[in-house]
């Protein structure tokens, strides 16, 4: 009987550069088949790339888009984690963390936006929030969802040996429920990245990657919009492959021996 193997080194950064370049590939056959006003091609973007990464506005624009980033994210996986393993050994408000996540993920984030706006003002709180709300529902779910698979044998052996409530949820839950919470954490940041530059955008407030497409995008400067959207992929890939896949190796490196 086989069994279905991860696919790890050289193979994995093999199957990332296909992808990589599948999709330039693609890109490249479009813009060779609209006019350049439309479709700007794969080098004229990387060149007007090479030349915002170096200018100041660029570095403002990145800085303020990871600062949002930063604490929103950081913001939904603390509550998010935190409000997931109490409903490990509070049923009841499981049921109604889990239903009320069910009816309020289903409004997308971006809806929030102008709620926020009224109630906080111009100016971060309101993205920031926004990318907390969109982060904060997947990573509770997948350790709600993770809790619920705990083997009951070890939870009552954790009681029998006169485990409190906060003890079973460090020695008994969270490292159970540590393979789903790293995917959830994955998804999350896919959520709040996607949040963000829809925030930016629509707000308009500050410096911000968001803020810098949507200029482009008025203005009709169509190689200052690829070149954005380029970056904000590049940025996305590279936050996800170089930290949260270098730390879920790190936390489960038990499952890559």
């Amino acid at each position: 009987m086989s069994s279905q193997r991860r696919v790890t080194g050289l193979r994995k950064k093999l199957a990332m550069v296909l992808a990589i370049a599948f999709i330039l590939l693609m890109w490249q056959i479009a813009a060779w088949s609209l006019p350049s006003f439309l479709m700007p091609g794969v080098p004229s973007v990387v060149v007007r790339l090479w030349e915002e990464v170096q200018s100041n506005n660029f570095r403002l624009a990145l800085y303020g888009s990871l600062y949002r980033l930063g604490l929103g994210y950081g913001s939904a996986l603390l509550f998010g984690i935190g409000f997931g393993l109490v409903g490990a050994v509070l049923f009841f408000f499981r049921e109604v963390l889990k239903s009320a996540i069910v009816i309020l993920q289903s409004i997308p984030s971006i809806a929030w936006v102008p709620l926020f706006l009224i109630l906080m003002g111009f100016g971060n709180l309101p993205m920031i929030v926004v990318v907390a709300i969109a982060a904060f529902f997947p990573a509770a779910l997948s350790v709600m969802n993770a809790t619920e698979s705990v083997q009951q044998v070890h939870v009552s052996a954790a009681r029998v040996m006169g485990a409190s409530r906060l003890g079973m949820l460090r020695r008994v839950y969270l490292p159970a429920v540590m393979p789903e919470l790293i995917t959830g954490a994955q998804l999350a940041f896919g959520n709040a990245w996607r949040a963000l530059i829809s925030a930016e955008m629509l707000v308009g407030f500050g410096k911000g990657l968001g803020r810098t497409l949507a200029y482009s995008g008025e203005t009709a400067d169509m190689v200052g919009v690829m070149a954005n959207i380029l970056t904000i992929a590049i940025l996305a890939a590279l936050i996800d492959q170089v930290i949260l896949e270098k730390l879920k190796h790190r936390l489960l490196r038990y499952q890559y021996v």
